[in-house]
Parts: structure tokens; sequence; C-alpha cells
């Protein structure tokens, strides 16, 4: 995996290739390829590194003449990053070039059928399998279609591919199964990409494909069919945000962009939904008869969306009084879950094609529970096969590190929670009014915190020669904690831990040493006291401490602690909302003063589409 790029058209095909792939280069890879048809000839360059590595090979693609062609970024899972490993992977005889998103789960087999046929093998991959079987299958029949449907029901596994054959240079072919594919139309020309991220500059018309459908595409036009071969029309749907969206606009990083437009997301993912002092959400199916009669919760999701979800089980809880658990997408399918009709299945989701995530909706709906997801991505595989779908509506997220698309997630649970809440008759007058004021009031307070910015660099120069970093909180602040870690082990690499604080004295306070860096959180009203004790604890063994507290007892917790950062007050269910905010600029800066490549952090992708 990870990135896919195809067009066909009027224009050169390799410096669209190029944009294209430059605009998914946010996603993580450790190679990139392109192949171009042209003059009868199929004309393949590929490199290791940065993907101006593969832009200067080939001069910005002035070297690669041709009208249609295909590219890739790619993030290594079988085989080593190196050149040869690297996509597009060529058939034997030259005249066929694939790139592909997924995992081959059969292509040992058949890797050794093929050699027993006298097929030779470059690469490490599974991909290349691919590759070798539509040659294979081509040389039998002599129709490259009867080739590439052959090709497709021989494969198991998941897979998004772009596949073009020089015998037919006005034409490309689309495969998909468990990976994110679409595709774009223009005026004389046609795209295919993993991201429509990829596409934007060129068309804001697209179609999703689904599992099992394969397309044609030529300048001409788009065919479509399903798994029978049937034809089918497919829905439309117009990109509406503004190219400027997914560029840097002036920031050093796409991360520090997304921290500083977290008040507008979560204003665009809360405004519409509450009219006249409610919660409205029209999207939902759901009567008031079905909500009022739901049993379980579960929560399904993964890395960040998993930490939304923790923070949801205590919001939901005390505002449902109903059981919520919080499920590891990449675990539900595989522990037998105790799921089923009545349950309500809330699956989280930035990209809405996280495959760990897919696999275990379909579990729970196979069970026959309901399934309600949480997206930004409209018209994902995740959206598409849930009975109901909320938007967060946070725009494109380009930063690995997400940031706004966690503060919208958690915005739209809570919105969800109070709207649940109200009908089942749980959430009581006052808490209800206390919170639609404490949501509505979250942009303006986020903007606060991010005035802090610089004194929070300041916080980060201390803390940045630290190896090792312990997060602590309880109740709402250990959920916190846990995206706080997160945050900067993935961009600073940094080893960090969180710990439900109450849980230090059953072993984890052994590794509290002389200059140990603990990052204690302390927002929690009712627990504070027992916040406060858990930072004297850790002290006393020579711990080096920073606390996050809320305004009000910032004076007592900078009494006791050299590093205090302060988030305005707002409703205790809120607090993570706010206390997020200073987190991420941490990390970030962290990051930045050891010198990370932020954006793109080492072995980490956006959307993770294997499992």
């Amino acid at each position: 995996m990870c990135g896919i790029v195809g067009f066909v058209g009027d224009r050169q095909a390799a410096p669209i290739l190029l944009d294209g792939l430059r605009r998914l280069e946010y996603r993580g890879y450790d190679s990139s390829g392109i192949a171009v048809c042209g003059d009868g000839a199929l004309r393949v360059k590929k490199a290791r590194g940065r993907l101006q590595v593969l832009s200067d090979l080939t001069r910005a693609g002035a070297d690669l003449p041709g009208t249609l062609g295909i590219g890739h970024t790619r993030w290594a899972t079988h085989g080593e990053p190196n050149d040869i490993n690297a996509h597009p992977h060529v058939s034997q005889s030259g005249r066929i070039a694939v790139v592909h998103n997924g995992i081959i789960e059969n292509y040992m087999i058949l890797k050794e059928q093929l050699l027993r046929k006298g097929y030779t093998f470059r690469s490490e991959t599974d991909t290349e399998v691919v590759a070798q079987l539509l040659d294979y299958y081509y040389d039998q029949c002599n129709d490259f279609f009867e080739a590439v449907m052959c090709t497709l029901n021989a494969i198991e596994g998941a897979y998004a591919l772009g596949i073009v054959c020089a015998d037919y240079p006005d034409r490309m072919y689309a495969a998909r199964k468990d990976a994110p594919l679409l595709l774009g139309f223009g005026e004389g020309s046609n795209y295919l990409a993993s991201d429509v991220t990829a596409l934007i500059r060129y068309t804001r018309d697209i179609v999703y494909m689904d599992d099992g459908e394969l397309a044609i595409l030529s300048a001409g036009g788009i065919r479509i069919y399903d798994r029978q071969m049937r034809p089918v029309e497919k829905e439309h749907h117009h990109i509406d945000w503004e190219v400027d969206a997914a560029e840097k606009g002036g920031y050093a990083h796409f991360m520090l962009k997304e921290i500083m437009e977290q008040p507008r997301a979560i204003r665009e993912a809360t405004a519409a939904r509450i009219q006249s002092g409610r919660v409205v959400l029209s999207d939902l199916t759901m009567t008031a008869e079905e909500i009022r009669s739901i049993g379980k919760i579960y929560i399904i999701a993964c890395g960040s969306s998993y930490h939304v979800g923790m923070v949801g089980k205590y919001n939901l809880e005390r505002m449902l009084r109903r059981s919520v658990e919080v499920c590891l997408a990449s675990e539900f399918r595989y522990s037998d879950p105790i799921v089923g009709e009545g349950d309500l299945v809330i699956v989280i989701s930035q990209s809405g094609e996280t495959l760990d995530t897919m696999a275990a909706l379909r579990e729970a709906k196979k069970r026959g529970a309901r399934i309600l997801s949480i997206v930004n991505v409209v018209g994902s595989s995740i959206a598409r096969e849930s009975d109901d779908v909320l938007y967060t509506w946070a725009g494109p997220e380009i930063a690995v590190a997400t940031t706004k698309a966690y503060s919208t997630q958690m915005a739209v649970l809570n919105l969800l929670g109070l709207y649940f809440g109200d009908i089942m008759g749980t959430v009581d007058y006052e808490t209800y009014t206390a919170m639609i004021r404490g949501i509505q009031n979250l942009p303006t307070q986020m903007e606060e915190i991010l005035l802090q910015k610089d004194a929070i660099h300041e916080l980060a120069r201390e803390c940045a020669s630290h190896e090792d970093v312990f997060f602590i909180g309880r109740n709402l602040d250990y959920a916190l904690s846990l995206e706080g870690s997160l945050k900067l082990k993935e961009i600073s690499y940094i080893h960090s831990e969180a710990y439900a604080s109450g849980e230090l004295k059953h072993g984890t306070i052994s590794l509290i040493e002389d200059g140990t860096l603990v990052i204690a959180l302390g927002t929690y009203e009712p627990l504070f006291d027992k916040a406060m004790s858990n930072v004297v604890e850790v002290q006393a063994r020579g711990a080096h401490v920073l606390a996050l507290t809320t305004e009000k007892h910032a004076a007592d917790m900078a009494a006791r602690v050299p590093m205090v950062i302060a988030i305005p007050e707002t409703e205790q269910m809120l607090l993570p909302q706010l206390g997020v905010v200073p987190l991420q600029l941490l990390s970030y800066y962290i990051a930045l003063e050891r010198g990370c490549d932020i954006d793109k952090p080492r072995n980490l992708a956006k959307s993770v589409t294997v499992e």
C-alpha cells in the first residue's frame, strides 16, 4: 500500500501522476513509481525515498511521453523498501503494469504455480504475482478483459488495483475489494485514485467504487461493472472543499495548520446540529422507539479514534445510563463478541476506509447489531455500509498524526449522547442546557488555548531531550492521556506510555526515577485532590512533572509543579475537548525541537488499509 493515482486523457500523463502522488505524500510511504503508455511502449520509473527523487529521475515527468498512466507511493508490507519492490510492478513480458494497495493473501500459492510455468520474479512483493498472473492469462486467451477477470477470480485478499497494458494504450482497468478506490470524471480525461486529495485539482466529480466492482477508464468515459459483470450506474459525489484546504497555507507543517483549524472545525461539526438550544441530528434514521430500546453500546475504532471512544465511554455512560464497551477494531472480530440485535455499534474512523474497522463493522452487522458510524469522508466504505452515518465535516486532514479529526469526532459523539439522552429521558434539563452552552463555547475557548502556543513551545524545549515519558490521569483525564501519549510517540519517537494514575502503586511507579518526565493531567474536578496526590507520589521518586489543569486549579498546581499548562473552565464532560489542544501543541513542538519529519513520521501511514 499506500497511494494510487491514474490518468487517461488528452494531456501528458506523467506530470499529472507526479502531482497526484505529491498530494498523497501525507499518507506515508517509502518509495514511489509511475508507468506510462505511449508510442506503443510501456515506460516505468521507480525510486526509493521521497517523491522528489522520482521527479528528478524523470525530469518532472518530461522523460515519459504518453497520455495514459498509473502511479503509486508504497509503504512496505512485503519486502524491504527499495527500487525493485516499489510499484508499479511489470509482467515478465514487459506489457503489463500494476499498482496495488492491500494484501494478496494467496500470493505464495500463485507464485509457486507461476514459477512452475517458467515465470521469474524480481521483487519480494505480493503485487508482482498479479502482474505475472495477468500476463499468463493474457497469453492463454489473447483477450485482456478476460485476463483481468480470470486474475480477479484467482486472487484472494484485499486489493485496490490499477492496471495498464501496452497493447491497449487508450484504457486502464481498476478493481477494488476491501481497499479504497475512487474514480474521477473530467472533460476529455478521467482519473483513478485511492484518495480524493490526489484529484481535487483536476475534478470534483467522483464516484466511489464498491467491493467486487471493475472499472474500465478511457478518455471518453468510464464503464463500471459489478461482480456478475453487469453494467452499473453509480452515484456521483461533488467535492466542495477548495484546493487550498489541502495546502499548508503558510504554516511550516500540515499538523500545525490542522491544530490551528480546530476551532473552525468544531464550529462546522456542531453549529448546524444545534438549533434553538436543541441537538438536531437530521441525518439519523433511528426512531425514538429504536433509541429507547438500545441495549448495550459498543464503540469500535483504532488509534486516535479508539481514544475518542474511551472518552465517549465515560460520557455516554454518564448521559445514557447504558453499558458502553470500547473495543479495538483489530481485536473485536477475533473475540467472538457478544453483540447482536438490540445493540448499537458506533464505528469511528477518520478515513472511513480503515480495514480493521471495516472488518469489525461487518462482523457486528452479521450478528444483528445496528451500525452507526462517525466518519469524515463522505461516501467512504464505512459510511456506505452503516445503517446511519454522522459526518464530522472536518475537511481534509493531511498530517499523518490526527488532530482536528479527533476533536470533531469527539464533538459529534457528545452531540449524539445529548440527542439520545434527551429521547431516553436520562439527561436532566440543567445538564443538557449547560452542555449545549459548553459545546457552543468550545471554539472560542480553543482559540484562547492556541494563543498559548509560544509558551507551550518553551515548555517543549525543556522536555525535548527526554527519551521516556509517562502520562498519568484519572477518569476523563486518563482517557485523554492515551491520546496525548500517542501523539508524542507518533511524531517525536519518544517512548511514551499512559497510565491510569490510581494504578501507579500497582507496579508502574517502579519505572519512575530521578529526572523521569511525567505529564500529569488534573483537569477533572471531582478527582483533582487525588491527581495532586499522584503528582506528589511521582515527585517523591524524582520525577520532573509537567501538569495540565484548569484555570481554577492552576495556582494550586503551580505551587507544587514547575511546569503548568492551564485550560479554561467548561463542563466536565467537555474537558478533553479543550485538554487535547495543548497536548497536541506540546507534541508538535517537541518533535520540532528534535528535528523530526512531523507530517510524515516514520513507518506510519494515514489510512491503514491492510490488516
